[in-house]
């Protein structure tokens, strides 16, 4: 018995409704939850700002003592700045290396290879931190470090200071070590997704490896490497135990990073090494509080501005594929 048109056509309205309903409530649902993030760490951190007011943002003296309390979280967030971007200086362009690799080994050599890259991916951020304080930070400060420090410690203020091994720099390699699976992961897949014809095409014009890259495989690719960096970017902004670890936990002027071999914090690191001992009862805990949303805020705008770039360069080339 066939079914009747009109009744057919109600219930298929009636579905793409619900459906659709559905999708906006789904979509929805991430924007309440950083709009009741924001309002929750905005009003428990209300008392700081009520008391600092804009020097909170641009002060450089942090006391939690009873009576003489004073904070300011700028050291914090240069030592977040400065950490990530370093961390992305090192980690992106062996990143990109590693996937131009898989994406053009051959199969036996590329799957395997992959999939242990992927495999970093899974260890907890715990183990490189206990890694890199037990063993890497002694290497590091041997063979890097001090041969750094004997060259330019006395001509250059960034190598300046006594290099011990918990630092900004050493921090810094450790994040680059742990943002490098997600962004070559990401990476390997997007160069993958390029048509094999523009590869042949350029080789057929007698182009080397590194062209083929270069000509068609970097340009088809250019927008999502972008987000693939976007990514270890908003890792290495909000990673917390490796770098409390090995970044030396300074606090106030001092943490402020004006040299690789000064140790110094992040936002993330001092939440970590005092949100346990903050009292509710004093300004130690909003203070603590306003730098989560600071960072929070801080993560949010690196996601708009890459958002921005990426939607920016997918205009230019479609314009350049119409043209």
């Amino acid at each position: 018995m066939e079914k009747n048109p009109d009744a057919y056509r109600k219930q298929s309205v009636r579905s793409d409704k619900i459906f659709k309903l559905a999708a906006t409530i789904a979509g929805s649902f991430v924007l309440v939850i950083i709009a009741l993030m924001i309002f929750q760490l905005i009003s428990e951190s209300y008392p700081i700002w009520e008391s600092e007011g804009l020097s909170f943002i641009i002060g450089t003296d942090w006391n939690a003592v009873e009576g003489r309390e004073s904070f300011g979280a700028l050291p914090y967030i240069a030592g977040t700045l400065v950490t990530a971007a370093l961390a992305m200086g090192i980690g992106v362009p062996l990143s990109i290396g590693i996937a131009m690799f898989i994406s053009d080994a051959p199969a036996k050599i590329g799957g395997p290879l992959g999939f242990l890259v992927e495999l970093l991916a899974a260890v907890p951020s715990i183990i490189y931190g206990l890694w890199g304080l037990l063993v890497f930070r002694l290497y590091f400060q041997d063979w890097v470090e001090k041969p750094l420090h004997d060259l330019f410690g006395d001509s250059i203020f960034l190598f300046s200071g006594t290099p011990f091994g918990l630092d900004i720099i050493t921090a810094s390699v450790i994040l680059a070590i742990m943002i490098i699976p997600t962004v070559s992961s990401v990476s390997r897949e997007i160069m993958k997704a390029v048509p094999q014809q523009q590869r042949e095409a350029a080789y057929m014009l007698g182009a080397t490896k590194w062209e083929m890259f270069k000509l068609a495989v970097f340009p088809y690719s250019k927008t999502g490497l972008i987000g693939a960096s976007i990514l270890g970017l908003g890792r290495a902004v909000g990673e917390t135990m490796a770098v409390t670890m090995l970044i030396g936990n300074a606090t106030g002027i001092s943490a402020f990073p004006s040299s690789f071999f000064k140790p110094s914090q992040t936002m993330s690191s001092i939440i970590a090494n005092e949100f346990v001992e903050a009292s509710p009862a004093s300004l130690h805990l909003p203070a603590l509080i306003g730098v989560a949303l600071i960072l929070l805020l801080i993560a949010i705008v690196i996601n708009v501005i890459a958002h921005l770039l990426v939607t920016r360069m997918m205009k230019i080339k479609e314009g350049a594929i119409n043209n």
